[in-house]
């Protein structure tokens, strides 16, 4: 399994979660699945975190917001094939809280590591199982 990136949607991502630090950014990838499974990403969709509680480091997508890129997407003739987010001083590697908040299966689930405010790390995971049985496995990422 593997996500195709363009150079410049990597840097966006990883633009983004410095922008954001010490906050967690987050977004959507919309694009197409080719034959062999990979994942084409045709956009990168910068969201607004709207998780306010101050006391822990998380992520959350309005709906709302979810929703309108969906359709959006779906004009184009593409899907959302998966998500980022940004990890502010930790490593690039999925949590607890993103396995349990994690509902979309075959999607990508991007982190970059945010390192004092630059981006270091990218690491990109698949949402594996069903809902009982999920896990993340993990997958490469191809810069094009």
């Amino acid at each position: 399994m593997a996500l195709k990136l363009k150079t410049a949607q990597l840097a966006q991502i990883r633009q983004h979660g410095e922008a954001t630090y010490p906050h967690e950014c987050c977004g959507v990838l919309t694009g197409e699945i080719l034959a062999d499974g990979t994942k084409l990403a045709r956009a990168v969709v910068e969201c607004g975190n709207a998780h306010s509680d101050p006391s822990r480091s998380w992520y959350q997508i309005d709906p709302r917001e979810l929703v309108r890129i969906q359709r959006e997407a779906y004009e184009r003739g593409e899907d959302i094939i998966g998500f980022y987010h940004s990890h502010p001083d930790d490593a690039a590697n999925w949590s607890a809280s993103d396995l349990e908040e994690a509902h979309w299966m075959g999607c990508s689930y991007l982190i970059t590591s945010i390192q004092q405010g630059a981006a270091a790390q990218t690491n990109s995971f698949v949402l594996a199982g069903d809902e009982s049985s999920k896990r993340f496995e993990d997958e490469q990422i191809v810069v094009e």
